[in-house]
This record gives C-alpha cells, sequence and structure tokens, in this order.
C-alpha cells in the first residue's frame, strides 16, 4: 500500500500546476497523508486530492511514490479505490 502522486502537469488555479495524490490502500491512508502534508480536506474530489506543485518535493519527501498519471490510474482502479463523476 503505497501513496501516489503524479508530475505536476496540470494547469489550475492561482497559475500553478497541479499533481494528483492518491492511495492505492484506503482513503483513510491518503486523508491522514494529506493532513501530514498541510492539504485541507476541500482539496478533496471523489478519489484523490489536487495538490499545487508547490508540495510535490514535500509529498515525495513524506513518503509518496512518484508515478506517471497512467500509473496512478491503473493502481487506484486496481485498488477498487477509483470513484468516476456521476453522469
Amino acid at each position: 500500500m503505497a501513496v501516489l502522486i503524479d508530475r505536476p502537469n496540470w494547469p489550475g488555479p492561482r497559475g500553478l500546476l497541479w499533481s494528483h495524490l492518491v492511495s492505492d490502500g484506503s482513503y483513510e491512508e491518503l486523508h491522514a497523508f494529506a493532513r501530514a502534508l498541510g492539504v485541507p480536506e476541500r482539496a478533496f474530489d471523489r478519489d484523490h486530492y489536487d495538490v499545487p506543485e508547490t508540495v510535490y518535493d514535500r509529498a515525495l519527501a513524506l513518503g509518496a511514490e512518484a508515478v506517471s498519471s497512467g500509473e496512478l490510474v491503473r493502481r487506484l482502479r486496481d485498488a477498487g479505490l477509483r470513484r468516476r463523476k456521476s453522469r
């Protein structure tokens, strides 16, 4: 079980690039990691946190595993933790 983060490649608010932070173990693990990282709960979106490039290196230092966006989604889906947008 791991907390995963993809590279900050997604344009977002405040002119920053953003990453996705997920867990392939549990939402509890993800929420605890986000709290330790100082990420507010409002950054949680269905199955991941959107985090700015300014926290990427700190997330790695706290133990997040850097993966590609595709790998992140695959591992989230394989863990049964992927929550799709409702239509």
